[in-house]
């Protein structure tokens, strides 16, 4: 049995490790495009912020410690094409040299690419000229040469995202003024506007230039000008602005890498992801695919597309399963979310009112604001907590949190995840059997008291016939 994986990245390693657990006798084989497997790039931003003291920590596992599990790296290889038919994979080498590699069984993880926004002159520069894309060890090689030979004292970021905010932080923390640009009316736009607004004074109470309802127009390139960099955009009210700069950053998002599933016959879905089942099977023969060029299974929307470390992981453990015969399933993705912004914690999982509405649900919400441990033990903060449930039947259908950082904002989103994916109402949250002592919640810990509050404002919805309800 041969199975060979496309793609160094969470999805592609975790199909490998699963595959080597499940059948050491399985011959595994991984295609890597660079020379960088079992990279977290999510930790990025706090390799460029000096939080991660070296490019090599960011390894999950080094090259020898993958290849001590029995499963053959190819780095620096590049899969150009799929026989389905002849099950084989055409391959390019570092020296260019071009081969037929056979498979019994492939999976895919080929996961996505950054989004180059329609701003004039950005195919023009590059990293040369002091302008980067961020989604690749070698985007993150190219960014630090540039901050460390040119030693930028300005820089502009597009986009407000989690890795524009994070990047936001980063280099701040390296001494760099910020200017931050978002398009949407308010950063972080994957919660309601009044809660990243809490993350819009966070930036701007360390120093961040932030301008939201703002189009990066044009960036070009100026040698002979006071910085390297021209970048102009339109303002809120119209308003043409500019600011000239030594550092632009692009981080506005990604798009799937389906290129090589689509010409060896895949389906796409949503986003243009490949559609795949939840067994992570494509519809052809013996390819699998998984991470952030699939389709996402969503226990609350159905099929969606939500690239997520978190989500390629579990996908590629359940593809290099059945690769090998199995019959797992990928039980579906929440969105659950969390990023931290210099001291504050943003969290999100489930649904907001407006995707819940299109999903067919009626949603209504409360707000509530407890302390995360008890008040006269010192050091209490409040966790702002937006509660989102169902009208008809009480379910709750997601929840935004937004918190300082040691509020443990990142752990109550999980209980709500948790929630979530049991199909718990609202009201039955007040049944869970919670942890409590003073320095660290209270007998009704935060998740709690914020359902209370959405029970209390939206009574009817603890009534439905059929539904259990806990106690308040």
């Amino acid at each position: 049995m041969h199975l060979v994986v496309i793609g160094g990245s969470d999805a592609g390693i975790s199909a490998a490790l699963r595959a080597r657990e499940l059948d050491p006798s399985a011959r595994v084989t991984v295609v890597v495009a660079d020379g960088y497997p079992n990279f977290s790039i999510c930790g990025i931003p706090y390799l460029i912020s000096g939080e991660v003291a070296h490019w090599r920590n960011l390894a999950h596992r080094t090259s020898a410690d993958l290849e001590a599990t029995g499963m053959v790296l190819r780095l620096d290889t590049r899969a150009t094409a799929i026989d389905v038919a002849g099950q084989r994979v055409s391959v390019i080498d570092a020296a260019g040299a071009q081969s037929w590699l056979d498979y019994d069984e492939l999976v895919v993880g080929t996961g996505a690419v950054p989004v180059r926004p329609p701003i004039a002159g950005l195919d023009a520069v590059g990293p040369d000229d002091g302008v980067h894309l961020l989604h690749t060890m070698g985007d993150t090689f190219d960014l630090t040469r540039t901050l460390e030979t040119r030693h930028p004292a300005t820089a502009l970021i597009v986009g407000a995202g989690y890795v524009g905010l994070e990047m936001a932080e980063g280099l701040t923390t390296r001494g760099i003024a910020v200017t931050q640009v978002e398009m949407l009316p308010e950063v972080l736009p994957t919660v309601d506007p009044d809660l990243g607004a809490l993350v819009h004074t966070e930036l701007v109470s360390h120093g961040v230039d932030v301008h939201t309802a703002t189009t990066v127009t044009r960036i070009a390139a100026t040698p002979d000008g006071p910085a390297r960099l021209r970048v102009d955009g339109i303002g809120a009210d119209g308003a043409e602005l500019a600011w000239a700069v030594d550092l632009v950053l692009v981080v506005v998002g990604v798009r799937p890498d389906t290129d090589l599933l689509v010409a060896a016959g895949a389906r796409t879905g949503p986003r243009g992801a490949v559609v795949v089942d939840e067994t992570m099977a494509t519809g052809m023969a013996h390819v699998w695919a998984a991470g952030d060029c699939v389709v996402t299974q969503h226990r609350l929307l159905g099929v969606t597309y939500l690239p997520l470390g978190t989500t390629a992981h579990k996908q590629g453990r359940v593809a290099g399963e059945n690769a090998l015969g199995g019959h797992a399933r990928y039980a579906g993705s929440l969105g659950t979310q969390v990023v931290k912004v210099f001291d504050l914690v943003a969290a999100r999982t489930g649904l907001r009112e407006h995707e819940a509405r299109a999903a067919g649900f009626t949603p209504v919400s409360s707000q509530a604001s407890p302390d995360d441990h008890k008040a006269y033990y010192p050091g209490s903060r409040p966790i702002t907590i937006q509660v989102t449930g169902d009208e008809r039947t009480g379910l709750l259908l997601g929840a935004q949190l937004i918190g300082a950082r040691g509020t443990e904002t990142a752990k109550r989103v999980d209980t709500f995840a948790t929630a979530l994916f049991h199909a718990m109402t609202v009201e039955q949250i007040s049944e869970l059997d919670l942890s409590y002592t003073p320095p660290l919640g209270s007998p009704w810990d935060a998740v709690q008291i914020a359902t209370q509050a959405w029970a209390r404002e939206h009574p009817r919805a603890t009534l439905v016939p059929g539904i259990a309800v806990g106690a308040s």
